[in-house]
């Protein structure tokens, strides 16, 4: 009999994950922001975020993301932060505290469960690289749906697909590979699930948004070394540490020294530069 996906037991590794990996994840917040800042900006653009907007941030992690969309909406603004991980958003709290915000909430919720926010309308929902990993991608997107005004706007940013994400895929790969493991099973999340331009806009318009558009954006990942980015993914990417967990302490050692080797082909001219291209989908309710 063929493996059906557990979302349930998904849901329950990935808030583990995340727990575990809150403190590298807010550590390399700097990184995110030079690497992520531009295509977030755009983001924010294409969700008509402003002055005064009320936002939510669906599958916030560490709030990077979410802090900056509390300085574009002022004081008289709110944004509210919202993640399975209870631990990974204490540093989102901590954060804004640090920056003096007063128009900031953190709230522990599943991305598919946004019904839990009845009575409360907010102009802009937005979700960094999360949605991509939500069982239900159908039901997260009709839930962010019912969560604006009407004449909201979403705004969503995922990984296009893996030829032009070799920073990612590749260690994802060689993982696959070494850990012997099948191709991703039906309904089954992921990074590169959403990758395609016309899969993401019919996502979107399945889910019943308007005037659908989705910007490809170029978003390379900058760093010294490629032995950078691994101690980056190794300590930050709880989807990689997933498919690594059926192989042993030293096969899982031995696949990390492949895949920092595989790295070395983006070091160019003495610095990393990992190709990864972002796409940034928007629409209305």
């Amino acid at each position: 009999m063929s493996k059906v996906f557990d979302p349930t037991q998904y849901k329950k590794t990935t808030r583990i994950q995340w727990d575990d990996a809150s403190e590298a994840w807010n550590r390399w917040g700097p990184l995110l922001n030079r690497w992520l800042g531009p295509a977030t900006e755009r983001m924010f653009d294409m969700a008509d975020i402003g002055i005064n907007s009320q936002v939510l941030d669906v599958a916030a992690g560490a709030g990077e993301q979410s802090i900056s969309a509390a300085k574009r909406v002022g004081a008289n603004g709110r944004v509210l932060a919202t993640d399975l991980s209870p631990k990974i958003l204490e540093f989102a709290k901590e954060a804004a505290f640090q920056e003096g915000l007063t128009n900031f909430e953190t709230k522990v919720l599943d991305g598919e469960r946004l019904g839990e926010l009845a009575g409360q309308e907010f102009d802009a929902v937005i979700s960094r690289v999360g949605l991509i990993y939500f069982p239900d991608q159908q039901k997260a997107l009709k839930g962010m749906k019912d969560s604006l005004r009407d004449g909201g706007k979403i705004s969503v940013m995922v990984y296009s697909t893996p030829d032009k994400n070799g920073f990612f895929s590749i260690p994802v790969s060689i993982i696959r590979r070494r850990a012997q493991l099948p191709d991703p099973l039906p309904g089954q999340p992921g990074p590169f699930s959403l990758g395609k331009v016309e899969v993401l806009r019919k996502a979107l318009e399945d889910a019943g948004f308007k005037n659908v558009d989705v910007e490809a954006i170029n978003s390379p990942v900058r760093l010294d070394t490629a032995l950078d980015c691994l101690q980056f993914e190794q300590e930050s990417f709880g989807a990689l540490h997933q498919m690594l967990s059926g192989l042993s302490a030293t096969e899982q050692d031995d696949a990390w020294e492949e895949i920092e080797q595989a790295l070395t082909e983006f070091e160019v001219y003495g610095k990393f530069c990992g190709p990864c291209e972002m796409l940034v989908a928007s629409g209305t309710k």
